[in-house]
């Protein structure tokens, strides 16, 4: 098997969510700092993050949405690791609604990948232009399918102009995670591959930062 990077990079300043504060990371306590503690025989570097939890690539736990939902703290390992996965390739229409197309039968139990393309602008400030959102023919085709998890490699599901959230809140009601800002999704087959997007086990945590990947069957090697 090999492994397919899925998620962005945190770096410290780096932009978020519109309105968000960005992260900083620094050290709480450096080597040169730490060597008096070891009397000299040793140093530590010791990491200090601070971000809000809506940070380059990230899941939404039901409790991000609606306060009777599950937090971070209580989804199951097999709603977020070793998930048979699905690419599907979403059509972005001049309204930016993205449609989608797929036999419902095969996305039960899934996670469902919405490629658009859209993270080829990642690192520019046109990646924060209004972009894709799921569609409302869309959303209701993943809600019929059942799917565990949708994730898309663009930087929100809604509509962001709309305030009702409609795509978040039908989803994450019918416990369906969400992860958004996904990247590389190009180098995925449309099936026959593994997700894996595990957050922290933080109680009342909402959303948290992933290291999202893929499993792939290795390519076979070749004799002679």
């Amino acid at each position: 098997m090999r492994y397919l990077e899925l998620s962005h990079e945190i770096t410290d300043g780096m932009p978020v969510f519109p309105g968000l504060e960005r992260p900083r990371i620094t050290a709480f306590r450096d080597h040169e700092q730490s060597r008096p503690h070891y009397e000299g025989e040793a140093e530590f570097y010791i990491s200090k993050v601070e971000m809000v939890g809506n940070t380059a690539t990230y899941l939404d736990s039901p409790f991000h949405r609606h306060r009777d939902g599950r937090h971070l703290g209580e989804i199951p390992l097999e709603d977020v690791a070793g998930l048979p996965g699905v690419v599907l390739d979403g059509t972005i229409g001049a309204d930016r609604a993205v449609s989608l197309a797929a036999d419902e039968s095969q996305l039960a139990g899934s996670a469902v990948l919405v490629r658009t393309g859209w993270d080829a602008r990642w690192g520019t400030d046109s990646y924060w232009e209004p972009g894709p959102y799921i569609s409302l023919e869309a959303l209701d085709l993943l809600l019929r399918a059942r799917p565990k998890l949708v994730g898309v490699d663009f930087w929100n599901v809604d509509d962001t102009s709309d305030p009702s959230r409609r795509v978040h809140t039908r989803l994450l009601v019918e416990e369906i995670l969400i992860v958004e800002h996904l990247c590389n999704l190009g180098t995925l087959p449309e099936t026959g591959f593994t997700f894996f997007a595990v957050p922290l086990r933080i109680v009342t945590g909402a959303s948290l930062p992933v290291r999202a990947f893929a499993e792939v069957p290795a390519p076979p090697r070749r004799r002679g």
